[in-house]
Formats: C-alpha cells, structure tokens, sequence
C-alpha cells in the first residue's frame, strides 16, 4: 500500500549531505515494510539485518566500530558484497544492539556513501538507558499509522484523495456523502497497516476487532517485557485509562481517574514510558498564544492520544452498527473519536507544533493550538454539523488571530477570519494557513 513516507525516503536518498537515517515509530506501524519497499523501488540490491535475538550479527558490532570492518564481516554474513550507492543497507530492531546505535555516527563521518536505514519500536527506550546515540550524525523521519488520506489511497479511493490535493472545493462538497462514508470506516478501523490490508481484502468489521484487540494485547505484554518490573502496573494503569480521559467533556488528563489519590510524580516514568514507545501523543496547554507557543507551555496540564483512531475505537468497544446509524459515530463519547482522529492528522505534519488553550478559570478552551513558526493558528474540532464556536470567536477578539479554522462535518468554507474546514479535508490544513 502507498506511504507518503516514501516521498520523504526518496528526498534522504538524494540529499548531499545524507547521513544514516532512524525511522522512529510505534510497533506494526509498518516500519520494517516500508524501509524493504524503498529499497526495491530505489536500489539495486538489499542488506537487510535483525539484531533481536541474532547473537552472531549483534557479535559484528561487539569489537571496534571500524565502517570498513563492519561492512567486510556482514559481506559474510549475509554471503553478498554490499556496495556503495548501490545497496540499501538496513539495520531492523536497533536498539537491541546499542554500540550498532553507535556506529552510525563512524559511518556518517568515515563512510557516508553507505546507504543506511535503521528502525527500532523501542528506540526511545533505549535512549533513555545511556545508549551512546550519535548525536548529530544522523536523519530522523517519523512514521505513524495510516492517514486518511493513505487509507483513502489504499482502499481503492484515491480520485477522492487527488480531489483534496487539489483544493477543487467545490466538487469535494458535491462528494462529501462519500469522504462521511469513508470517513466513518477510518474511524473504526484505523491506519494500522494490517488491519487496514486485512479490512480491503476480507471487508469483516469481526477480523477488524480481533486483529486490533491483538495488536492491544501486544503493547501490553511489551510492557511486561520491556519496562522495569516497578513501572509495569503503572503503565497499565495509565494506558487503561487513556480511554476514559478521553470520553471527558474537558478531555485534559486528570491523575485521580487512574486512582484516587493519584499523583502526577508516582507516575512520570509511566508516562514517559509511553510517550518513548509511540504509544500516546502528549499535548500540553499553553497558557498564553505568543510565539514560539513554547516558551509558554504549561508543563503540568496536557491532554494525551492514542497512538490510533482504530485501536481507541476497539478500546471503547465501538458497535459496528454506529457506522450506519447517521453521523451518531462521530459524536459518540463526546467527540472523543473525532479529536482523536484530528490529532493523528495534523501530528504527521512535520512543521506544526501541536498544543492546546484554556482560559484560567477552564471556561473556554481551544481544542488545539498550532506554531508554524511565524503564525498562531486556533484549532476548533466540531464533531458535527453544529458550527457554533463561541469560544473560538472570543479567542479570535481577545488575542487578535488572523485566522481562525474550525473542522466539522460541514463542507468547506472561508470567511472573513474563519475557515471551516471539513473534517475529510484536515490533511490540507497547512494549505489553509500558508494561504493567511
């Protein structure tokens, strides 16, 4: 199925001054897929290595990390020379070698006319346990489930996909019956790559659920498996959780749900734990709409997401019968779905940093908040046709915005200070903001 990503792939494989790339990402989001597909459609050759569980291949990077000894011993390994420029050399499941981790930074500076991919689901848990990373001396590309404009592609949709890349508004809302229809399928099933693959060729909403509930069932003995024994209940306490945060009115992350009496230090590593593995997006408030919306962060109030809209959809134990039953989906749980799915949007946009606002008393609040660097961009998210936005008005007046967008089931529109932007047509959002 097509990836964006591999537009980007191809921009790394073309770059003067590439360096070895690390494909960040939660587990099954389709790293190990996308790097082997890049390598078919742009090399000659392919060296591809696991290091979990492979005590011979770990035992190559065990000595000194010479590029040219490297490259000699996994020519034997593998039995077939690896050339420059012409082979794509992969490195799956790095973490599981740390000094492997390390010698990217030699081959960047001795041996940059290797070319090297690398992933790892839990790279950012081994960071966090002294692994010598070679600061500097690599590329990052992030990869996440499905979009909906991936899943309309991979579906059999794409005309649907070419019209919003187009901006041709005015046959998107003749269409729109049909991006609802889509839409409503993205929700329950998500972008992970093999419920999606599982989804186009058997169209059974049950093998759906099942292979969802498995991929659940993963994470969590991940967590068995991989976390400190001490950090364990904590984390599934916190990942239990995340549902019913979600399903709140005011959908900031409260400790006392996981239990009474929580507190927010007895349960940083969890968090954290989480946030490393790509598990949860954390997105903080901000307490004032100045740039950069950094410098005004509120480090103690955030909202956290899934990973996937399909697999908090499983997690909530959605009916299929809600996706025939109108537009009764997206207003389910108080938009908990509709949010979710917004955020998995706009997250995959390299250049938009992602926060959100409330007023000091919680009175009114701004479902997300966008940095592009040189504009503050309030983002309201409707989960219906409803296009009351009393409090997006009061922000726009009160901080002086020069535009405004606010994403529901209506069809796009522009106004003086307001774009609304349908929810199908999220992925043009920085489009919008470009054109302010």
């Amino acid at each position: 199925m097509y990836r964006t990503i591999i537009e980007q792939l191809r921009v790394w494989k073309k770059r003067k001054n590439r360096k070895p790339l690390i494909i960040r990402g939660a587990r099954q989001v389709g790293k190990t897929w996308i790097m082997k597909e890049f390598g078919k459609e742009e090399y000659e050759d392919i060296a591809y290595f696991s290091l979990d569980n492979d005590d011979r291949l770990q035992g190559i990077f065990t000595g000194d990390l010479n590029p040219k000894r490297i490259i000699s011993e996994l020519e034997i390994y593998r039995n077939k020379s690896i050339e420059k420029n012409k082979t794509l050399i992969i490195f799956d499941e790095i973490q599981e070698q740390p000094k492997a981790l390390t010698s990217l930074k030699y081959f960047s500076e001795e041996e940059p006319e290797y070319h090297i991919v690398c992933a790892g689901s839990l790279l950012g848990i081994a960071l966090h346990h002294g692994t010598s990373f070679p600061v500097g001396k690599v590329d990052f590309i992030d990869l996440y489930p499905l979009s909906y404009e991936e899943f309309l592609i991979a579906t059999g949709n794409k005309r649907f996909a070419n019209l919003l890349k187009e901006y041709n508004y005015q046959t998107v809302n003749t269409f729109h019956s049909d991006y609802i229809k889509i839409l409503k399928n993205y929700y329950y099933v998500g972008g992970m790559p093999e419920v999606v693959s599982s989804f186009i060729e058997e169209h059974d909403y049950n093998e759906v659920r099942r292979i969802q509930r498995s991929i659940l069932n993963e994470y969590e003995q991940d967590f068995s498996k991989h976390a400190p024994d001490a950090v364990v209940p904590k984390i599934r306490l916190v990942w239990n959780s995340l549902s019913s945060q979600l399903t709140k009115e005011n959908k900031k992350f409260v400790y006392g749900l996981i239990h009474e009496g929580a507190r927010a230090k007895e349960f940083e590593m969890a968090l954290l734990w989480l946030s490393d593995c790509g598990l949860v997006h954390m997105v903080h408030r901000i307490n004032k709409p100045e740039l950069p919306l950094k410098g005004f962060e509120d480090l103690k109030a955030f909202k956290l997401f899934f990973v996937d809209v399909g697999l908090l959809s499983c997690q909530l134990n959605l009916d299929q019968k809600v996706l025939i039953d109108g537009n009764k989906l997206f207003t389910e749980y108080k938009g908990a779905l509709t949010e979710q799915y917004v955020l998995q949007q706009i997250v995959t946009k390299e250049n938009l940093g992602i926060y959100y606002w409330t007023n000091n008393n919680s009175t009114s609040e701004i479902d997300f908040i966008l940095d592009n660097g040189s504009n503050v961009i309030p983002l309201e998210v409707k989960a219906e046709t409803n296009l009351k936005a009393k409090s997006l008005k009061v922000f726009h007046e009160k901080y002086k915005i020069n535009v405004s967008i606010r994403s529901s089931m209506s069809n796009y529109k522009k106004e003086n200070w307001l774009v609304n932007l349908p929810l199908w047509a999220i992925m043009n959002i920085e489009r919008e903001i470009e054109e302010f």
